[in-house]
């Protein structure tokens, strides 16, 4: 190959496997170029993804090295999805009985969700994490994504037992929302003990299944370093949780006149 067709090609794999660490050696067998021509060839991709606000290509030293991609958003591009998020939502139309919000047109646009994994991943890029979890509902395409930024595993955490699942942990929560007593489970063999893991869902009311799913993670002796929601309601003020991530917030919804009114612009809670 020619030095522009490798440099293409560079950029192209590490972009499209974010924070997955290439070695040189991978590339120099893969384009059959010496070692010091791929060193330059990365040198002009980092240089290029940083004139693009791409994000950053990290070069990581010793035998285990290598070269990896990180994706980030700036803070004009986070506005602006945000912003979209907020117009999209802010519609009659999109008012369902029982006071909530038709969200599931947006949840499964794979364009839109990856500009809201991107935000999410930017937000814990060095969490040093294990894991990303989410429980059984429409979030899990926001999960998936962001757990393809970060390059980690995905668990899903069911409402109910699957015996294709094998031996599970089951705890019952209560509902912030509801007062309802529910319970989910997960399998023994979805992840391992002591992992570092980031909560992702598309809603939060009250908080009460993201304390469900740090109790989970209790049982399997691992750490909840963050949690990150699309939207969260500002009644009630004090959520079951302490801490948690929010790009939009819900102030209320008016059945008389038909309307939403949406806080654009990121809240973030630290207990």
């Amino acid at each position: 190959m020619k030095r522009n067709q490798r440099i293409g090609a560079i950029m192209n794999i590490l972009t499209t496997h974010p924070n997955k660490v290439f070695s040189y050696n991978y590339f120099t067998e893969k384009f059959e170029a010496a070692k010091t021509s791929i060193s330059e060839d990365i040198v002009i991709v980092k240089e290029t993804v940083g004139l693009l606000d791409l994000g950053e290509i990290q070069t990581l030293p010793g035998a285990a090295g290598g070269v990896r991609y990180i994706p980030s958003v700036n803070e004009e591009e986070e506005e602006d999805v945000v912003q979209l998020i907020a117009e999209m939502l802010n519609s009659k139309e999109r008012i369902l009985a029982g006071n909530f919000i038709y969200m599931v047109d947006m949840l499964y646009n794979p364009i839109l969700v990856a500009r809201i994994a991107k935000i999410f991943a930017n937000q814990y890029r060095t969490a040093d994490l294990d894991y990303v979890v989410t429980v059984e509902t429409k979030g899990i395409p926001l999960a998936f994504e962001t757990a393809r930024l970060l390059n980690v595993p995905l668990v899903i955490i069911r409402r109910n037992i699957k015996i294709t699942e094998g031996a599970t942990v089951n705890i019952n929560y209560v509902s912030g929302s509801s007062g309802n007593i529910q319970t989910m489970s997960l399998s023994r063999k979805a992840m391992k003990e002591g992992a570092r893991v980031l909560v992702v869902d598309d809603f939060m009311k009250a908080g009460g299944t993201a304390k469900g799913i740090v109790e989970m993670m209790k049982e399997f002796k691992s750490e909840v370093e963050g949690i990150c929601v699309l939207m969260s309601t500002a009644e009630p003020e004090i959520k079951l949780v302490d801490s948690y991530y929010s790009l939009l917030t819900l102030e209320k919804i008016d059945n008389h006149n038909g309307e939403i009114y949406i806080k654009a612009g990121k809240e973030i809670v630290q207990g």
